[in-house]
């Protein structure tokens, strides 16, 4: 393609480029002129449902109405607010509308834009002055029906309430004389309700129906809850302090001190919250009352549960009591004899520093504990503190005395166990001996061409570990952790000489057997002969374990198998 053709395609795609910008925006604009239309239109059928013929039909209702100068100023100033909507914002409104067609036409969009969004607001307004309007008009037109409505079924409600009332008249005795006063009032408020109604006097006739329906109200929660609050204050909680104070006094001539419940304070409080709630009552308010009530039953119903609480604690501390004392004199006298034998101990056995400190520790122990208890024992006799608290104090010195109590435990066991351990070790002592001489006859019993060298090795050892038990046996004081460490080791030495002597006469005993057998194939072997030679050899050297791996290496030459029996006929 030549430079001329190129330069061509590039202007078609330009013009190309340039018609599709044009097409683009001049959808946008016919879509942004449609949109305002559509908003001028929305504007204009706003304007034209301000004024409805509701506002007209409600006033022409009212005019027959009129029966009075209140009612008659009322009216005319509807009249004056219907005026100014339809001659003055409506036209101002018109106007508005009048210059957005104006700018519309003229494509001031921009402009139009702020404009539109004042007009909407104004609309709103005036809108929103005409629904007030209206909803006040048809207060008064509908008020009549609405109210009869209304009074209906105020009437209803009181005529279940008065049925109540007379019911249970004797349930109400407490208040009467202001029910009765409230009961005149209602009846007052019904014949002005009426009047009110013939007189076209709508304004008074809806503060009217307020006050039935708020006195009508009341007087039902009065009906339903009044009964309740007499029985309570009249006589359920007066019985049960009656009640409660005869307790509390018994209690406290039994030796309770139940100062902590605060009882005469609350009592008298309690009087005196009874007096208001039936004060307020007496004018017909029972707001709270109820609540108050019902806090004070709980409260005086509670306090029969510290009182059982008291009774079970002066049980515990009087089991306590006794229990504590006798313990602690007990265990005080079993220290002060393991005191006075400490010496005779500590001459005989070496005792730790933690052995010899724990019993004088347990007597400061013992001595703090009976000192704790006298003081709570004096502060029952001076009544000073209820019995929970006496209690809990005891329960805490029992946790006390029984921790002492275990170490003294502990002490008897540990010191209690020192001639035992000795008894113990000197028993040992002659198991060990027996063993080691049962060791030494079965060496003895079986001729050996040589003892072996670690055998006797071993039986010094263990003669020397023997040795060192019996040393320390007539030492003074005994150290018993010593001693039974020097026990333990004896006992394992003279054991391994006793388990080597076993398996060094067995092995001899096998290595002769084994040479024995073999004689027979000397003469027609000269492998097995060389052999059992130095088996042999090695047996009077004293080397078993080496002689009867030679004999029986050079026995299996001829005769395979020979180590299991052998093994076999040892019991292996």
């Amino acid at each position: 393609m030549s430079k001329s053709t190129f330069i061509l395609i590039g202007i078609a795609y330009y013009i190309f480029t340039i018609a599709i910008i044009i097409v683009v925006l001049n959808l946008i604009d016919k879509k942004e002129k449609k949109k305002l239309e559509n908003e001028i239109s929305e504007l204009e059928r706003e304007k034209n449902l301000i004024i409805s013929a509701a506002i007209m039909s409600e006033l022409n209702k009212v005019e027959p109405l009129i029966k009075n100068a209140n009612m008659q100023e009322v009216y005319d100033e509807w009249q004056r607010r219907f005026q100014e909507i339809k001659d003055s914002d409506i036209p101002a409104i018109t106007d508005q509308l009048i210059e957005i067609e104006d700018l519309f036409h003229e494509k001031k969009y921009k402009e139009l834009k702020g404009k539109i969004s004042a007009a909407e607001i104004d609309i709103y307004y005036i809108k929103t002055k005409s629904n007030f309007l209206l909803e006040e008009i048809k207060g008064i037109t509908l008020s009549e029906e609405r109210n009869r409505e209304t009074i209906t079924k105020l009437k209803s409600q009181y005529r279940k309430i008065i049925q109540k009332y007379q019911e249970e008249k004797n349930s109400y005795q407490a208040i009467s004389s202001p029910l009765d006063l409230q009961f005149e009032n209602i009846d007052k408020l019904f014949s002005a309700f009426e009047l009110s109604m013939d007189k076209n006097a709508y304004q008074e006739v809806g503060k009217i129906v307020k006050a039935i329906d708020d006195t009508i109200g009341n007087l039902g929660l009065i009906i339903e809850e009044a009964p309740g609050i007499i029985a309570m204050g009249k006589v359920l909680i007066p019985k049960k302090m009656k009640e409660i104070n005869t307790i509390y006094e018994k209690m406290k001539k039994e030796g309770y001190n139940l100062e902590f419940l605060n009882l005469p304070y609350n009592m008298t409080e309690s009087n005196k919250k009874i007096t208001d709630i039936f004060q307020r009552l007496n004018v017909l308010n029972i707001e709270d009352s109820t609540f108050e009530l019902k806090t004070m039953t709980d409260y005086f119903d509670s306090l029969y549960n510290d009182f059982d609480k008291e009774r079970i604690a002066r049980k515990i501390f009087d089991e306590y009591q006794r229990s504590i004392l006798m313990k602690v004199t007990k265990l005080t006298k079993i220290n002060n004899k393991l005191i006075r034998k400490l010496d005779d101990i500590k001459y005989s056995y070496d005792l730790t520093d933690e052995d010899d400190s724990v019993i004088d520790d347990l007597k400061v122990e013992f001595e703090s504990i009976r000192t704790k208890y006298d003081e709570i024992v004096e502060l029952h006799r001076a009544h000073r503190h209820s019995f929970s608290h006496l209690a809990k104090e005891m329960e805490v010195l029992n946790v006390e005395l029984t921790k002492s109590e275990e170490k003294l435990d502990s002490a008897l066991r540990t010191l209690g166990s020192l001639k035992e351990d000795e008894l113990r070790a000197r028993e040992q002592l002659d198991e060990i001996k027996n063993i080691l001489n049962e060791a030494k006859n079965q060496m003895k019993s079986y001729k050996l061409p040589v003892i072996p060298k670690n055998y006797f090795v071993e039986l010094s050892e263990a003669t020397e570990a023997i040795a060192n038990i019996i040393k320390e046996l007539e030492h003074t004081p005994i150290s018993i952790k010593i001693l039974n460490t020097r026990v333990d080791t004896a006992r394992d030495l003279v054991l391994k000489v006793l388990s080597n002597t076993k398996e060094t006469i067995k092995t001899a005993k096998m290595a002769e057997t084994a040479i024995v057998y073999g004689n027979r194939y000397r003469p027609i072997h000269k492998e097995v002969d060389f052999g059992l030679t130095k088996a042999e050899t090695a047996f009077m050297k004293g080397n078993f374990k080496n002689s009867l791996e030679n004999a029986i290496t050079a026995i299996n030459i001829v005769e395979p198998g020979i180590h299991k029996r052998l093994m076999e006929e040892y019991g292996e």
